[in-house]
């Protein structure tokens, strides 16, 4: 299996359930409905790995449970869209698409295995960085709406000191992918490989 590329990982969590084409003035009925959908097209999937064995097993439970869960917050977020709600909908789609990502790492041993792992886990956490920094900035320009000038300038600081702390955390995760790479190595070159890392992240 080959490795997760940080700028270009695809791993996409398809949505079966058909929650897109649903109108955000449902009735409490029709949302019921939908989730019973969600809930059989589960069961479903489910039902379809039981004929799989070892992590192929594993892989397609950790993608339907992750389709479930997108599929949720997705028909939620449609029922009644809200900043919490939009929130809610990247979080799910960030951790399906780590469980599966994880669940494929499984496929290797050693540093190789390491590394896929640190690698998944740096994109969600890009992700779930990326979601807090949308959040915290469309609450704070929601604030702003309702106060003076000077809240608006405020609201700016809030957003740039989510984006600054999301990118600490960034940061920290591809350091981590950098060093476990690193421990590949041997002797002077794993020397200059960890060096390198540390001038490159400014650890």
């Amino acid at each position: 299996m080959k490795n997760f590329n940080l700028s270009s990982i695809a791993l996409v969590i398809s949505l079966v359930f058909g929650v897109n084409a649903m109108a955000e003035n449902m009735s409490r009925d029709q949302y019921k409905s939908q989730e019973t959908n969600i809930e059989s097209e589960y069961k479903s999937a489910m039902a379809a790995c039981d004929s799989l064995a070892g992590n192929a097993n594993d892989i397609c439970v950790a993608e339907a449970k992750g389709k479930k869960n997108v599929s949720k917050a997705e028909l939620k977020n449609n029922f009644k869209p809200s900043n919490k709600s939009r929130y809610g909908l990247r979080i799910a789609k960030a951790d399906a698409e780590y469980s599966v990502a994880a669940e494929k790492c499984d496929d290797n041993a050693g540093n190789v295995k390491d590394v896929c792992l640190k690698e998944a886990r740096a994109v969600q956490i890009h992700q779930l960085t990326d979601a807090k920094v949308k959040a915290k900035t469309m609450k704070a320009r929601a604030d702003a709406n309702e106060e003076s000038a000077a809240a608006n300038a405020k609201a700016s600081e809030k957003a740039s000191d989510a984006n600054k702390d999301a990118n600490a955390e960034k940061k920290d995760a591809d350091y981590a992918v950098a060093k476990e790479k690193c421990d590949a190595l041997a002797g002077s070159t794993k020397s200059t490989c960890n060096d390198d890392a540390k001038a490159r992240f400014g650890k």
